[in-house]
């Protein structure tokens, strides 16, 4: 299998994050990476496919704002990170906002998103990894990995959050359509709802996003997520939520796979985007299913049996002791 990654991702490294009312050490660290590397050895770099393809997804003044946010943090007389600390009840208000703490606040959802010096460049060549991962598929490749550090899939289009600050799986997606696939499925199975990618797809029929995850009622982004979210539109019907209780094990989770991959065979897709966050295992430090490692292997080739062509693309995952073991135990199913 082919895998994807670039050095400069591990460049994006806060130092710190709110986290149930106390700053605590930012927990998304390049250490996660190195911990997966280690044990599926060397990557390929991806080419550098440039702003294009992830303007079909997010927009110009959020790139610009993602650009610039800690630049502009710093020529204001602040140390550190660039970290929102305020954020409008009515987000699409239109003002015009110059001052860095208004734009934080403007394009983010949540204070455990910083902005570093190399977030910007980090998250860029997450992206082309992902682009690279999908171009594989799209030129024959059955399946390819794309180590996307920091991940995706809680950004939307003009926003970041969850750690997340350019989406990777919904600007792969974009580029297979725009490659002339018709039908492309999003399969997001970390522990957390794919709030942002969700939010891009909502009103397209001709992207199906699927997400098996901890119900909102009781973990993060809670504010999405729910099971009668099915979109809207042309988009009615074409996001499905499988909301899951804390202590989910392998059994419970295993239906709930099986209803998710019933839906994209009927959807028809042509390719399979898979958003693969490892949080769901037992011993994630800030999650709460109970996946064993041997249980990744099983998902892997359930996945892979629908017979459709994958781009395996990396979310969350904190428990770095076995974080490598779990990545590998997935795609050892494929």
């Amino acid at each position: 299998m082919r895998i994807f990654w670039d050095d400069r991702q591990r460049l994006h490294a806060p130092a710190m994050e709110l986290h149930n009312g106390g700053f605590v050490p930012f927990a998304e660290t390049p250490v996660r990476a190195d911990a997966i590397l280690a044990v599926l050895g060397p990557a390929e770099a991806p080419p550098d496919l440039g702003e294009a393809p992830l303007r079909r997804v997010h927009s110009d003044d959020y790139l610009r704002f993602l650009r610039t946010a800690h630049a502009a943090w710093r020529a204001a007389g602040r140390d550190g990170d660039a970290a929102g600390y305020v954020w409008p009840v009515v987000r699409r208000r239109p003002t015009r906002l110059a001052r860095i703490d208004a734009l934080l606040g403007r394009y983010s959802y949540d204070a455990s998103t910083p902005v570093a010096a190399g977030t910007w460049e980090a998250a860029y060549w997450s992206t082309q990894s992902a682009l690279a991962a999908t171009g594989a598929v799209l030129d024959g490749a059955p399946t390819a990995f794309a180590l996307c550090r920091p991940p995706g899939h809680h950004c939307g289009a003009d926003y970041m959050g969850g750690y997340c600050y350019l989406n990777a799986g919904a600007v792969a997606a974009e580029a297979a359509v725009a490659a002339g696939v018709r039908r492309v499925a999003i399969l997001d199975i970390d522990y957390h709802h794919g709030n942002g990618t969700q939010d891009i797809f909502y009103a397209r029929g001709d992207v199906l996003f699927v997400s098996i995850h901890a119900d909102p009622a009781t973990d993060y982004p809670f504010y999405w997520g729910h099971a009668d979210e099915t979109g809207e539109g042309e988009g009615e019907g074409a996001t499905l939520n499988l909301p899951l209780p804390r202590g989910t094990a392998i059994a419970t989770y295993e239906r709930a796979l099986e209803t998710a991959l019933e839906r994209i065979a009927t959807f028809g897709a042509e390719l399979l985007v898979c958003s693969y966050g490892a949080d769901t295992f037992v011993g994630d430090p800030i999650s709460f299913f109970a996946l064993e490692t041997a249980d990744y292997a099983a998902i892997g080739r359930r996945i892979a049996a629908v017979g459709l062509p994958t781009a395996v693309l990396m979310e969350g995952g904190y428990a770095v002791d076995t974080l490598g073991a779990n990545v590998a135990a997935l795609l050892s199913g494929f």
